[in-house]
């Protein structure tokens, strides 16, 4: 008689594990516990850079970087900076009238559009040609938000989009 025949004749059953469908109703649990880890790990380490933590002070900053971009358009102010590969930053800005200097050093912004994380600024020196000069670290393709800005003045923000190369903003925009 074998082992797995029973004394009436009929065969003795496979142990569970040895089955097809305990191993089926366990797989579904288990990719749902898998995928839930996953998904706490992903969570925990990216960096969620749409939610800003002082929200509220940057609402109220909101109005007077508003005022600053209403002040730059009054004043017809316009600039063309160009962005190398290598992350070096050129301006040129125009508009200013004879009773009006312009600044000493203006802050660049480089903004992603979707990853906080990849944010640039510096700021550029006047040279004595009159133009601005700084650098970044390179920014790679993607979708960009550009702007310049003096302490009481600011030029509106420009979407750019793939390679970053010559972007014009404010009054530059409509010139040739």
């Amino acid at each position: 008689m074998t082992i797995d025949a029973l004394p009436s004749g009929r065969r003795r059953a496979p142990p569970w594990y040895r089955q097809l469908w305990p191993w089926l109703l366990m797989a579904g649990p288990a990719v749902v516990v898998v995928a839930g880890l996953y998904t706490a790990w992903l969570a925990v380490a990216t960096d969620d850079g749409v939610v800003a933590d002082d929200y509220y002070t940057r609402g109220l900053l909101i109005n007077r970087d508003l005022e600053r971009t209403r002040i730059g358009e009054a004043m017809k102010l316009g600039a063309v900076l160009s962005i190398a590969p290598d992350g070096a930053l050129r301006l040129a800005l125009t508009g200013f009238e004879s009773d009006s200097s312009p600044p000493v050093a203006v802050r660049v912004r480089l903004v992603h559009a979707t990853r906080a994380g990849l944010d640039r600024a510096t700021t550029l020196t006047r040279g004595p040609d009159g133009r601005y000069f700084g650098s970044v670290v390179p920014p790679p393709p993607g979708r960009w938000l550009v702007t310049v800005e003096a302490e009481t003045w600011r030029l509106p923000m420009v979407e750019v989009g793939g390679v970053l190369g010559d972007v014009r903003l404010g009054a530059a925009r409509t010139a040739d």
